[in-house]
C-alpha cells in the first residue's frame, strides 16, 4: 500500500505509476475499489488505512508516523533533504525506535 491523506500526492502517485516507462506499467488501484480489485491489485493507493486491512508493506508518503501500523510487515518511509523533511524523518525514526521496531537505514544517493 502506497499511503498518502494528501489526495493530489495520490494523483501523483497514480500518474507516475500509469507512465513509469514507455513498456512498463505498474497495476494499481484506489483503496476506494472494490475489495476483489484490492485484493489482486499487487499496489493499492490509499489516503486512509482501514484496520481490517491486510497489506505486507507500506510505503509512507506522509509526514507523520501513519495510523495502524501493526498490520504491516514492513514499513518503507521515505525523506528528502530539506530541513523540514529531515525533521519530520526523525520523529518517525524516533516513534518506530521507542516502539521496538527493526529499523534499517539506507542511504541512497540522488
Amino acid at each position: 500500500m502506497i499511503y498518502a491523506p494528501d489526495k493530489a500526492l495520490l494523483e501523483q502517485v497514480d500518474e507516475l505509476l500509469w507512465t513509469f516507462s514507455a513498456t512498463s506499467f505498474i497495476p494499481h488501484c484506489s483503496c476506494d475499489a472494490e475489495q476483489q480489485l484490492m485484493n489482486m491489485t499487487p499496489v493499492v493507493l490509499g489516503d486512509r488505512i482501514q484496520p481490517d486491512d491486510y497489506f505486507d508493506v507500506l510505503l509512507n508518503l506522509h509526514d507523520q508516523t501513519p495510523p495502524s501500523i501493526d498490520q504491516f510487515e514492513r514499513i518503507i518511509e521515505v525523506a528528502s533533504v530539506t530541513h523540514e523533511d529531515k525533521l519530520a524523518a526523525r520523529e518517525r525514526y524516533r516513534f518506530y525506535k521507542n516502539g521496538g521496531y527493526a529499523i534499517q537505514h539506507y542511504e541512497l544517493d540522488e
